[in-house]
């Protein structure tokens, strides 16, 4: 979460100088609780004193508001259609809200029938 802080921060900054304002707050969705949690508690209690200042640099942004931390369920994170397998209806799910569409396939490496039609009627490409 630090790191998409930095750079969240970084983009804010850049577009308020470009005159584009009104983009706080910026919505983080997460799929772990305990990270939202210290992310949002203003008081820290004994058993998370060892985090590190990266925690601290988060949780500044979502006092700040540049932040709103947001809980997603693990099986509806979308980055995860690109790196984990799923049961074929959770990957379907996942690419239809990515609005990804299936591609028709075609039975020849070289293209449809038609691009093959034109190249044997024109001959050889020289």
């Amino acid at each position: 979460m630090s790191q998409v802080a930095t750079e969240v921060t970084w983009l804010v900054r850049l577009l308020e100088e470009l005159g584009v304002y009104n983009l706080k707050p910026v919505t983080l969705h997460c799929d772990n609780q305990s990270a939202i949690h210290i992310g949002k508690n203003l008081v820290f209690h004994e058993h998370n004193k060892h985090i590190e200042i990266d925690c601290h640099f988060t949780r500044d942004k979502v006092m700040e508001g540049l932040l709103q931390l947001s809980y997603s369920p693990t099986d509806q994170q979308l980055a995860d259609v690109l790196t984990k397998t799923f049961p074929s209806s959770q990957h379907s799910l996942l690419l239809r809200k990515l609005g990804m569409v299936p591609y028709p396939h075609h039975s020849s490496l070289r293209g449809g029938d038609e691009i093959h039609g034109i190249l044997q009627s024109n001959g050889p490409i020289k």
